[in-house]
């Protein structure tokens, strides 16, 4: 079975008190899901999704410290993915869907991108992302 690695970032950010999450719409599948792509030789994870996050919606991002969450899928029957995500704030760089690739970008509020993402793993991801600001919250307050 042949294995890949995908590396991307779940981009959020506070507005007017509400949580928000960046989704991406893939031109060519249709799915709603966060940035990522493909590690290139000698890359490491968080270049990765540094890069593709750029690439494909405009932004420069922080990642932030402590968040990193592994989903696994088959996307054909005889391919094994793995896709690390680590959670981030935007620091830069203006948004800008890369139109080879990327078909609409948003930011969503965090239960409004539950219903909008595809798929369970992403489902499952913005749980622990919503637990995992949960208790930085409380550790601040």
């Amino acid at each position: 079975m042949k294995q890949e690695k995908s590396c991307g970032a779940i981009v959020y950010r506070n507005l007017q008190g509400a949580t928000q999450l960046l989704l991406i719409k893939h031109r060519f599948s249709g799915h709603w899901s966060f940035p990522k792509g493909h590690v290139e030789p000698g890359e490491h994870e968080n270049e990765t999704a540094l890069r593709e996050v750029k690439e494909e919606t405009g932004l420069d991002i922080q990642l932030v410290d402590g968040f990193r969450e592994s989903v696994e899928y088959c996307p054909s029957p005889d391919v094994k993915k793995q896709v690390v995500y680590f959670l981030a704030t935007q620091c830069g760089g203006t948004l800008q869907r890369q139109e080879s690739e990327v078909s609409e970008v948003c930011w969503l509020d965090l239960e409004r991108a539950q219903r909008e993402v595809t798929f369970n793993n992403d489902k499952m991801l913005i749980r622990k992302v919503s637990s995992f600001l949960g208790k930085a919250q409380n550790k601040r307050g």
